[in-house]
């Protein structure tokens, strides 16, 4: 998958940061996170403006090379038009929560903060809106450039090796 491009999209621990910044490493492209432009800076707490997040988002994909990874669709669906690549991280709810406890608290996360995101892991097949399972399926089905979709650690493993 040679995209400049490339959005990285999948539930809460499955692994998308980690693969983003691999893949900006090798091509020599800035890695955008999206928590850090939902997110105001102090922590997962407080929401950015909705308006001034979209406005974010489109100036870090305004760029001839990028790899911008999320959950948020609809911080996505903003930028998909400027995209050749996109790949979901499509794995198994069990094992996001696991790749959370491993990695433990981010970004000034409260312990009742990392719980709640271990219980929001949990529920991506089940829960509605732009960031659930269902939103990411659509994006993913609708994306008519270059695309792949990952269902376990060892495809992303051998994907980053490639």
């Amino acid at each position: 998958m040679r995209t400049s491009r490339t959005i990285i999209i999948g539930n809460s621990g499955s692994g998308k940061s980690w693969l983003a910044e691999r893949i900006a490493r090798r091509h020599d492209a800035p890695w955008i996170d999206l928590d850090r432009i939902h997110w105001q800076a102090d922590g997962y707490n407080l929401p950015r403006d909705r308006d001034q997040a979209m406005a974010l988002t489109k100036t870090a994909a305004a760029g001839d090379a990028w790899v911008i990874e999320g959950i948020y669709g609809w911080l996505v669906e903003q930028i998909t038009a400027r995209a050749d690549g996109l790949i979901w991280l499509c794995t198994d709810e069990q094992e996001c929560v696991a790749n959370i406890r491993r990695r433990g608290k981010r970004n000034g996360a409260t312990a009742a903060g990392f719980e709640a995101l271990l219980s929001w892991s949990s529920t991506y097949r089940s829960r509605e809106g732009s960031s659930s399972f269902t939103a990411h399926q659509r994006l993913f089905d609708t994306f008519t450039a270059t695309k792949i979709c990952l269902r376990d650690r060892e495809e992303i493993t051998r994907f980053a090796g490639e």
